[in-house]
């Protein structure tokens, strides 16, 4: 079901893209990769500079190589559009700490812990975030194909709560009844 239509006139100001697509390599892992534009509707002025309606305040790139395991094997960024030249292209580097990371639960803090706002992009540490579950939705169709790893999106929403009909149903492996009392 899409969005009502707005209940008053609106002019636009901002639009963010995220787009993150998935790859199986041919060497037995999977990229995933995310990209960010950010777009003013107007033209802008701001400390770093200015920027013209429709001329990208962000372009950002991030590559995240994983294994079955959803480890992180190897990280790449890229900011190739930024507020503040030769600041904010300087950081892209760090998010190679990211290798060994596994893309799972307390995937979001361990994200927070490595690149607290000092030592990180905001940008790109949304867009890692982001990638998470494109990795998780990358590698969802080769672990169905393996009875003895549990689906990652089992407890991750309503529908898929392992004390829940379609669990019983869909995953009956993975399956718990539910806690009464």
């Amino acid at each position: 079901m899409p969005l009502p239509p707005p209940d008053a006139a609106r002019e636009p100001l901002n639009r963010r893209e995220i787009r993150i697509e998935g790859f199986r390599r041919a060497d037995g892992l999977w990229d995933v990769e995310g990209h960010l534009l950010d777009t003013m509707a107007n033209d802008i002025v701001f400390a770093g500079g200015s920027r013209r309606a429709g001329e990208p305040m962000h372009i950002m790139g991030l590559r995240l190589t994983v294994d079955l395991s959803a480890t992180i094997r190897a990280a790449v960024a890229s900011s190739d559009a930024h507020p503040f030249a030769g600041v904010c292209d300087r950081i892209a580097p760090a998010y190679g700490q990211l290798v060994g990371v596994r893309v799972g639960p307390g995937f979001r803090r361990k994200v927070r812990e490595l690149f607290p706002p000092a030592q990180g992009c905001a940008h790109l540490s949304e867009l890692v975030i982001t990638l998470g579950t494109g990795v998780l939705q990358t590698l969802a169709p080769f672990i169905a194909q393996d009875p003895t790893i549990k689906p990652f999106s089992l407890d991750g929403c309503h529908a898929l709560m392992t004390d829940g009909p379609q669990v019983r149903e869909f995953h009956p492996r993975w399956y718990r009844a539910p806690v009464t009392g």
